[in-house]
């Protein structure tokens, strides 16, 4: 197993050692390595995700709206879920 060396803020050290200290992990590394898997796994699942959307949009046709109805829509279901504010 490689060794690689990393520099934290002391809150962030103080954070991962409180990890470690409540039995969860035996260790920092181990602890690390459990942030790093589960960040694999969720970008996996994104991308899996990302390409069943693409697929159900191919699958879907050619769309009849005309694009600014389209670019209406977006923004809105983008403020609606908060991810866009008033323009």
């Amino acid at each position: 197993m490689a060794t690689m060396n990393v520099s934290l803020p002391d809150p962030m050290k103080v954070w991962v050692e409180a990890q470690t200290k409540d039995g969860r992990y035996s260790n920092a590394s181990d602890y690390v390595r459990d942030l790093i898997r589960r960040d694999q796994e969720r970008r996996a699942t994104a991308t899996l995700e990302l390409k069943a959307l693409l697929e159900k949009a191919e699958a879907s046709g050619v769309g009849t709206r005309p694009k600014e109805a389209l670019i209406d829509a977006a923004r809105a279901e983008a403020r609606q879920n908060g991810l866009l504010r008033g323009e």
